[in-house]
Order: structure tokens, then sequence, then C-alpha cells
């Protein structure tokens, strides 16, 4: 994720909005000081958004990072999420906060979310997908390409794309329309339903 210029605008814990973990915290650790979570305003945007299709839904969570989308999304009433994220640490740090809270439907996996997401022998489709991935490194493309050519969606999934505003225009598939799109300071977030 995008590197914050400075500390004091790094993020030392994240809220939990709503839910069965409602007001939940999780402490980000010091070793995270480089992450950009999606701000609670945006997180509260995107599942008012999922708000119809969240419960009982399969999810996979590409670019997990501190692990609140994941954590939101089954406190929403998600069915359960596969959790994607490369940073080892990260990984310890939401896997020790997922056991804390007793969560048991989250699969954090410590990996190359493009490396898993070619993975032919994996026999799963998502009802939503999350794209967050570190900025200005392509990823976010990469991704949706990944997701329609080893068939990983659902019809009618849910995807959500959070990518820099700077960023050059998406090329989306043909099956995919654009259901809601804001911006914020320097974010574009986008939610896409495939038909």
């Amino acid at each position: 994720m995008k590197k914050l210029k400075s500390l004091k605008n790094y993020p030392k814990k994240i809220r939990i909005i709503s839910g069965k973990f409602r007001s939940r915290i999780i402490k980000l650790p010091s070793f995270s000081y480089n992450l950009r979570p999606t701000t609670s305003n945006m997180r509260e945007t995107l599942f008012n958004w999922l708000n119809t299709v969240i419960k009982d839904s399969v999810c996979l969570d590409c670019f997990s990072g501190t692990g609140a989308l994941s954590i939101e999304s089954v406190s929403r009433g998600a069915k359960s999420v596969t959790s994607l994220e490369i940073n080892k640490k990260l990984v310890n740090n939401i896997k020790k906060y997922l056991q804390l809270i007793s969560i048991s439907n989250i699969n954090t996996i410590c990996i190359n979310s493009i490396i898993w997401l070619k993975k032919r022998n994996i026999k799963k489709q998502f009802d939503i997908v999350f794209i967050d991935p570190p900025f200005f490194q392509g990823l976010v493309q990469r991704t949706i390409n990944l997701l329609e050519e080893y068939n990983w969606l659902k019809e009618k999934s849910s995807i959500y794309i959070e990518r820099e505003n700077t960023s050059t225009n998406l090329i989306i598939p043909n099956c995919w329309v654009l259901y809601k799109n804001k911006v914020s300071k320097n974010v574009i977030y986008s939610l896409y339903i495939r038909c």
C-alpha cells in the first residue's frame, strides 16, 4: 500500500464499524507504518453499497493488509473470507487478532496474490472481491485480468476497487457494470457488478 509521508498520519488502530464485532479495535503494529488502510468513512460507504449482498457471501480480500475489510465483512454476516497478504508479519498480526476475538471463518494466507490467483487447482468462486493493493504498482489491472481469466467470479459478483486517483484508466471487462463510484482526496473507490 502507498507509503505515508509522515508517521503523524499513520493510524495506530482501526475500529470495526458495524455488525457482530462493532466497535472492536484492531491495533496496528509499528512495522505497518507504511500501509494505507481504507479509511472508516470509505469502509462505511463501501459496506452500505454491499448491504443487500454481504449476508452469507463468500468473499476474497486480495490484498488484506490490516485485515479490516475481511473482518468488517464477517462482522456484517459474510459466510467466509479468503484473505491474501504477502507480508508475513501482517499475516501473523491478523491471525493473532482473529484468534483473540474468536473469528474462525477468515482464512488468512501468506502469499503473493497474483501467484495465488493463477492457481488452477482451487475450485472456488466468490460473491464479493476486494481489490485494494499497494498503489503505483499496476496491481489493480493485473488482478482484474486474472479474476476473469481464471474464473474466480460468480454471476452477479460484486467487485470493489480502491486505487490512486492519478492512475490511468482501467480496462474493465465488458461483463462488469459500474454500480457506484466515489473520489476521496487522492483515492478512487468503485463497486462493479459482474453481469
